[in-house]
Parts: structure tokens; C-alpha cells; sequence
């Protein structure tokens, strides 16, 4: 705790500079990956990350020195051009995309290797430090960075907000886009730049193998947590924000400890937490929840038994036995067992011995369930002209997740049938 409190003092400036470098890195490319992520371009910063490699020694044999000006210009021209390249092999040829990006990809790096291999050759004291480019020290931020930080990072949130609704809609429906008339190539030309210019920036604290992981990782973790874009948004620099805290933290604390590498470590946390816990999205609340569905299918298939056993006879609470039940549906015997006490909980059933009996409630909730599986075998037989004795199956699933809403519709649309296409009655109250 007391080394918490003498980081959060930011009483030194180095901490200052790591700390806000961090933060405005990892939040601003987090934004502008939400859109590079919603339109299924992941691999599209690991591309441009690795492409800005032969960009910076370019810009080091220009200046002759380690000059931000010429190192920023020179990898953002060469991270831009690789993008044009692969838009271009895409239209122009037979090649996918993810065939391109890797074939581009592997050039430019290579070239970048090859450049920097001749340049650590070629004496030039100024060079020392020109490899951290590969893998980032975010330690060694001044300033003079953190200004380029800040400028960019307000330079990449304007454009975001500006061009905000343009880049939803290419992301998710660019054919609507351009029957709208939008000049869907300047946009997409605009994002592409801004992420460039993300990944650009982001090289020195993370460097070109890691940089893709701080683009995608915090849009990837966000969109487990909503559906809107506005809130996803938010939600992924927030998560980057948090990630390039915590990384310099960390750093701080454990000076051995590279601050790049434990971004990446700590949005891949948050990551991972969203992917198994988010709710509604994540593994384990999917996992749960196909359970739940598979217990409620279990439980409504038992009264429909049940109910349709004592339509034969015309009395609905007599009591029936699981061997009945059994011989009327093909149960598991351990699954009929936990399905039954748990109906019994919720008061449907009733049992008396070894016997089970309907209760009011559940033998109106059997008859729904059966009314609804009736009304589908219909609404496939009349409108989609499919044969009687090809509806029974498609109907044992959807009755189970019919809205009342969507029950009203088939109602009214098949104005209240008497008769399945089985000339089996269909139950109303």
C-alpha cells in the first residue's frame, strides 16, 4: 500500500511520463480498434505493427539520428502504404485478405530486419536503442513523447467522434452504406489512417510484435459487455486505460518487470475475465444458460406427457406412474427423476406414492405447451407447404421458445385452428 501511495503521488517525473504515456496510448488505439475489430480486421494491426518496422530505419538513415519527427513520418508512411497494398491484392486478385495480410505482413518485417541488422553494422553510435522499436520500452519515455502522445491521442478521439456514425455503419453493413451514397472508400481511407496512426504511436511503448494485442484485445474484451457501439466504445478505453496503468504500476514496483509486456498482460486478464464471466455473453453464463433451456425443455416435455396421457381419458389429474410416463415418452430415467421432483417444486405435480398428479397450474401449463406445438405444425403446414408427417420434430423445439407475443401472431394468422394437421384438437382455455 505505501508503494501504491508513493506511485499515485506521481512525485517523479518519470512516473508521470510512463504513467500518462500508458494511458493515453493504450485508451486512444483501444477506440480507434473497436471499429478495425466490429469490421472482422483483427489481423489488420498485427499488419501495419510489423509493416512500420523498415518505416523507422528508413527514417533513421534519413535523419542520421533517432529524430521522432523522421521516425514517426517514416513508419506511419510505410504502415499506410502496407494497408493500401493489401487493399490492392484483395480487389486486384484471386488472394484473401488474410492471405494478403500475411504475405505483406512478412515482407515488410523482413525488410524492417534486414534494415536494422545493417544499420546495428554500420558504426553509428546513434543507433543504440533503435531495436527496443521490436519489442517497446515504455520506461524510457520523456516529455517530449508524452506531448506526441497527447496530440495524437486528442487528433485520434476528434476523428472517432467526428466521423462516429460512418464508421458504425461501414462496420456493419458497408453494401447499405454505399447505397445511402456515403463515400464509404474516404472513410474507410480515414480509419484507416487513424489506426496507422495508433499502431505508429504505440510501437515505443509496446513495440511492433505486442502493439496489435493493445489495438484489438480491449475492443474483443468490451463487446462481450454490451451490444452498443457507444458504450463499447467507452468501455474498451477504459479497459485500455486501466491496462496501461496497472502495466507501468507493475513496472514500478518490479523494476525488472518491462511496462509493454504487462499491458498486454493485464488487458489480456480483463480479456480472458470477459470471455468466461461477462453476462449474457460469456462462457459461462452461455454455459448456464443452456442448461437452464435444457431443464425447462426437460420439464415442459414431462407435463405435455402427462397432459396428453389424460386427454385420453378425459380426466387430467389422474395419477400416473414413471413406468406410464416412460412408455408414453422416451425418457432418461435419471433425467425424469430430476425433472419430475423439480416440477413437484414448483407446484405443477403432485405426488402421491409412487404416483405423480396434476396440479390445476400444471395442467394448464402441459395444455399451453401442447397448444403450442399444435399451432406450429399448422403455421408449417399451411404456409411453408411442408408434409404433416415431417412437422412433429421441428415442432418439439420451437414450442418451447414461442413468445407470447409470436402466439398472438399465429393466432390471428391462422385464425384460431381447431385442428392440427393430425386432426388432433388443439387446446384453448
Amino acid at each position: 500500500m505505501e508503494l501504491l501511495l508513493e506511485f499515485l503521488s506521481f512525485s517523479d517525473p518519470n512516473i508521470r511520463f510512463v504513467v500518462l504515456g500508458s494511458v493515453l496510448l493504450t485508451a486512444s488505439s483501444a477506440i480507434v480498434g473497436c471499429f478495425t475489430f466490429l469490421k472482422k480486421k483483427a489481423l489488420v494491426g498485427d499488419a501495419v505493427a510489423h509493416s512500420i518496422l523498415p518505416g523507422v530505419c528508413l527514417g533513421f538513415l534519413l535523419a542520421g539520428s533517432k529524430n521522432p519527427l523522421y521516425l514517426i513520418v517514416g513508419a506511419f508512411i510505410t504502415g499506410w502504404l502496407s494497408l493500401v497494398i493489401i487493399d490492392a491484392i484483395v480487389a486486384k486478385s484471386k488472394i484473401k485478405e488474410d492471405t494478403a495480410i500475411g504475405l505483406i505482413l512478412s515482407v515488410f518485417f523482413g525488410m524492417g530486419i534486414l534494415l536494422l541488422t545493417m544499420i546495428q553494422h554500420s558504426g553509428n553510435a546513434a543507433q543504440s536503442g533503435l531495436d527496443q522499436f521490436l519489442f517497446g520500452k515504455a520506461a524510457a519515455l520523456v516529455g517530449q513523447d508524452l506531448i506526441v502522445f497527447s496530440i495524437v491521442a486528442v487528433t485520434l478521439i476528434f476523428f472517432v467522434v467526428l466521423f462516429f456514425k460512418e464508421f458504425t455503419l461501414i462496420s456493419f453493413d458497408k453494401d447499405l452504406a454505399i447505397a445511402l451514397g456515403f463515400p464509404v472508400r474516404r472513410i474507410e481511407l480515414v480509419l484507416t489512417t487513424l489506426t496507422v496512426l495508433a499502431v505508429v504511436i504505440g510501437i515505443q511503448a509496446v513495440g511492433v510484435v505486442l502493439m496489435a494485442a493493445i489495438l484489438i484485445t480491449p475492443a474483443a474484451a468490451a463487446r462481450f459487455w454490451t451490444d452498443r457501439v457507444k458504450i463499447m466504445v467507452i468501455l474498451a478505453a477504459l479497459f485500455g486505460a486501466f491496462s496501461g496503468f496497472a502495466g507501468a504500476f507493475i513496472s514500478y514496483a518490479a523494476p525488472a518487470m518491462p511496462t509493454g509486456p504487462w499491458i498486454v498482460v493485464v488487458i489480456s486478464i480483463i480479456a480472458f475475465t470477459s470471455f468466461f464471466f461477462a453476462p449474457k455473453k460469456g462462457i459461462l453464463y452461455r454455459t448456464w444458460n443452456q442448461r437452464k433451456i435444457k431443464r425447462q425443455m426437460v420439464e415442459e416435455n414431462i407435463l405435455k406427457t402427462i397432459y396428453s396421457l389424460g386427454a385420453i381419458s378425459k380426466n387430467y389429474f389422474q395419477p400416473k406412474t414413471e413406468q406410464e410416463i416412460l412408455a408414453a415418452r422416451n425418457f432418461e430415467t435419471s433425467q425424469l427423476h430430476l425433472g419430475l421432483n423439480r416440477l413437484k417444486n414448483q407446484g405443477y405435480l403432485k405426488r402421491s406414492g409412487d404416483q405423480w398428479v396434476l396440479s390445476p397450474e400444471g395442467r394448464d401449463k402441459g395444455q399451453h405447451v401442447v397448444k403450442l406445438h399444435r399451432l406450429w405444425e399448422v403455421y408449417l403446414t399451411k404456409y411453408l407447404r411442408i408434409a404433416p408427417d415431417h412437422v412433429h420434430e421441428d415442432a418439439e423445439t420451437i414450442e418451447h421458445v414461442i413468445t407470447p407475443e409470436l402466439e398472438a401472431k399465429l393466432e390471428k394468422l391462422l385464425e384460431y385452428p381447431k385442428l392440427d394437421p393430425h386432426e388432433s384438437e388443439i387446446p384453448y382455455k
